[in-house]
């Protein structure tokens, strides 16, 4: 076949056209203040940073994915700001729910390359669908009154309008509600959070056991998969407690071999307190884009490599944290 020759098809057999689509990942829990947004803007940003079309969706009505990459939806007066009311996710979904005319996804998202990305070569473009309080909160009192199989409306859209992206992050509520089933029935993946707290570990199980049953409640429509758990904002190794110890090995439970709710399959990079990160919302670039060769954009960069292989092994071939042992758990 020369060069510019299209390939032969044999008659009567249409050729097949492989279709586009983004792995959705959702960064999910069951508590607020662990530090969700903040990792899902920084995994999103470390993506694109290496050449990969992503997209970050803030589903959350806080709107803080969206404001930490420097997009804010207000509700002035203003001709412009109302306009932007009508770019904001929670308004798509309930123009969607209603069959309502309402902007195409790539009409309302916001690109964020060149402002965030600015001085990297090589990079992949950053947008954002971003969030707004008032209509992000009708919005989840939307599905309330639609049946369950709607909780998949999101994941249509996705796949339907986001095919040029190559990953969607998802911010989503830190609780169980509407929107966060909105969030796991759109995902391939799941990634949920811990800190070094007790009552932390019981949150994660739980999300590990509702993003398990999301295929079933979906009659097999939506098929999310946990990748794993993060310790986040833990604390120096040499400076753990007993406490810390026990987060850690909590996480670990079954290891690889865990069902649901009976173990998080952490990775074993952890995010360290530190903060730049924290700092770094004001100013609309996450810690990973302006600290990238020092230690928390180190952390992350590990993390999101740690996430690229689980999306492509499967669970048995996983390398996860190790338990960590006590003093007196040696052999002597």
């Amino acid at each position: 076949m020369t060069a510019n020759t299209l390939p032969e098809v044999t008659p009567g057999i249409s050729p097949v056209v492989e279709v586009r689509r983004p792995k959705v990942i959702a960064i999910a829990t069951q508590k607020g203040g662990v530090g969700k947004t903040t990792t899902t803007v920084n995994l999103g940003a470390r993506l694109a940073m290496a050449g990969y079309n992503v997209l970050i969706v803030d589903l959350e009505p806080q709107a803080q994915a969206g404001t930490a990459l420097g997009v804010t939806l207000g509700g002035g007066v203003d001709a412009d700001e109302a306009a932007e009311l009508g770019r904001s996710l929670g308004f798509i979904l309930q123009m969607a729910l209603q069959n309502f005319p309402r902007p195409h996804l790539q009409d309302a998202m916001f690109d964020r390359t060149e402002d965030v990305l600015d001085g990297f070569e090589g990079n992949g473009r950053l947008c954002v669908l971003a969030s707004e309080e008032a209509s992000m909160s009708a919005a989840q009192n939307a599905f309330i009154t639609k049946p369950y199989a709607m909780t998949a409306l999101l994941r249509r859209l996705l796949l339907a309008e986001a095919q040029q992206f190559d990953f969607v992050l998802i911010d989503t509520p830190p609780a169980v509600s509407h929107l966060n089933a909105v969030a796991l029935a759109a995902a391939d993946f799941v990634v949920t959070l811990c800190l070094p707290e007790y009552q932390s570990i019981k949150g994660a199980l739980v999300l590990s056991a509702a993003t398990h049953a999301v295929e079933k409640n979906t009659d097999g429509e939506c098929k999310p998969r946990l990748l794993g758990a993060l310790l986040n904002r833990s604390n120096p190794l040499s400076s753990w407690t007993v406490q810390d110890i026990e987060i850690r090995n909590g996480m670990v439970g079954d290891g690889v071999n865990a069902e649901p709710g009976r173990g998080l399959f952490p990775f074993v990079t952890d995010v360290r307190r530190d903060v730049r990160i924290s700092e770094s919302y004001i100013h609309g670039k996450p810690a990973v884009v302006r600290f990238t060769n020092q230690s928390c954009g180190k952390q992350y960069t590990a993390l999101v490599e740690e996430i690229l292989d689980r999306i492509e092994l499967p669970r048995e071939t996983w390398t996860i944290a190790e338990p960590v042992l006590m003093e007196g758990d040696a052999d002597d």
